[in-house]
């Protein structure tokens, strides 16, 4: 499978066993979730928690981008089973807050326009974003 993929020119990624969320869903959750819960704490807001990744990193968009990209809905079904099985209070705060907040507005995201940035032009993207 390995040489195929390289054979077709995709980068081979070999697992050694079964993992549920694999690689990237298995970095990027608890990632959108530790920004999340800065958010919903009251710890900064969503652009400095952004500024912060991104100038600390060098990426090119923070974790709210990102979210912005994967769907807060997805964010939200996310949060919401793990609130529903753990009973955690910081999920349950979360589910409610990206509930009123984003959900129950329509604001869900790129596809949207509207998520925690607006689009097509979000905020991260502007020149002057990092100063």
């Amino acid at each position: 499978v390995v040489s195929f993929a390289k054979s077709i020119g995709m980068v081979a990624l070999p697992l050694h066993k079964e993992q549920p969320g694999y690689i990237v869903n298995s970095l990027l959750v608890p990632f959108l979730s530790a920004a999340t819960n800065l958010l919903v704490e009251g710890v900064a807001d969503v652009a400095t928690i952004d500024k912060t990744w991104m100038v600390a990193t060098g990426a090119p968009v923070g974790p709210f981008g990102i979210l912005d990209i994967v769907g807060i809905t997805t964010a939200y079904n996310i949060n919401k089973m793990a609130a529903d099985s753990t009973k955690d209070p910081l999920k349950i705060k979360t589910v409610e807050y990206l509930k009123t907040n984003f959900i129950d507005s329509g604001k869900l995201g790129v596809a949207a326009g509207e998520g925690f940035y607006q689009y097509p032009n979000p905020e991260y993207k502007k020149e002057d974003f990092l100063k």
